[in-house]
């Protein structure tokens, strides 16, 4: 699976969020005040279609277009290749980095401990 670009990954989110979307429900969903032209973001979807993260179905000369790859799926890919290049393999340094920039409570910490011993 390839990385997508951040544009993309937007789309992608929108596509996650609304399960099937026609290009002008996309527009109307993209976030931010400044919104891409209907025809780059109908690029866009063609662009990831191709890829093989989307799907469609057509209606006439309309396509409705769905999600090929689930967002779990793209984050497993994703999670794990950021965790190899900047943590060195290791999720115990990805936690201990977010521990040590403040970003995770001790708290936070100790329910993913009880997550994790729940599981055993």
């Amino acid at each position: 699976m390839q990385k997508l670009t951040n544009k993309e990954e937007e789309l992608m989110k929108l596509l996650w969020k609304l399960r099937k979307a026609f290009v002008k429900e996309l527009l109307e969903a993209f976030p931010g005040k400044r919104k891409p032209h209907y025809n780059t973001l109908s690029t866009m979807v063609r662009n990831l279609e191709e890829k093989g993260f989307v799907g469609h179905e057509a209606f006439g000369n309309t396509h409705r277009y769905y999600p090929l790859v689930t967002r779990e799926a793209y984050r497993k890919e994703f999670i794990g290749e950021t965790v190899a290049d900047y943590f060195d393999h290791s999720y115990k340094s990805l936690v201990s980095y977010f521990a040590s920039e403040e970003k995770i409570s001790a708290d936070e910490l100790r329910e993913i401990i009880d997550l994790i011993e729940k599981k055993k």
